[in-house]
């Protein structure tokens, strides 16, 4: 993660920082990320980077974890949810991700990073019940941010299969 000399700079820096993390993470897939475009737009030296962070992929969790959690800042799991909880949460998050700066990111992160996602997800933790519908609904927000025209449909299908599902939980 993030190491502790990024964390003590001036949140000035930190926020130049952060922006040429997006501008790249929003343009490009990890994969094809580089550290030049970051420095360059951030006005520091190549050694700073590795200063804050141990490599790219480091630097995308820190800003994959920050959009979710300005994105998510909302959201409440205090309770036992019902379908319409759900799509209601998904609305929300969809709408959110919209709204935010983070949008193209979080667009290139699903459709472009999966294999990143999946590899740093807690969904591994979770039990079968909750992955399963965890699993269900990264799908239709996958499906949303991939055609946003048919958010609707996807949605609704989705509402139907969790209606289904935890009737028989």
């Amino acid at each position: 993660m993030v190491k502790s000399t990024f964390l003590n700079l001036p949140a000035e820096k930190q926020a130049r920082i952060t922006q040429a993390l997006l501008h790249e993470f929003s343009r490009v897939p990890l994969a094809t990320a580089q550290v030049a475009p970051i420095i360059k737009q951030a006005q520091i030296a190549r050694g700073a980077f590795y200063k804050y962070f141990t490599d790219l992929t480091d630097a995308y969790q820190y800003l994959y974890q920050l959009a979710l959690a300005d994105i998510h800042q909302d959201l409440n799991f205090s309770k036992a949810l019902t379908a319409k909880d759900y799509i209601l949460l998904i609305t929300n998050f969809l709408s959110g991700t919209k709204n935010s700066p983070y949008y193209d990111f979080i667009r290139l992160s699903v459709t472009q990073n999966d294999y990143f996602l999946r590899l740093h997800s807690p969904m591994k933790q979770l039990a079968s019940q909750d992955w399963a519908v965890a699993t269900l609904c990264h799908e239709a927000i996958f499906a949303c941010l991939l055609e946003p025209e048919h958010q609707e449909l996807y949605l609704a299908r989705l509402e139907e299969a969790l209606t289904t599902f935890l009737k028989g939980v």
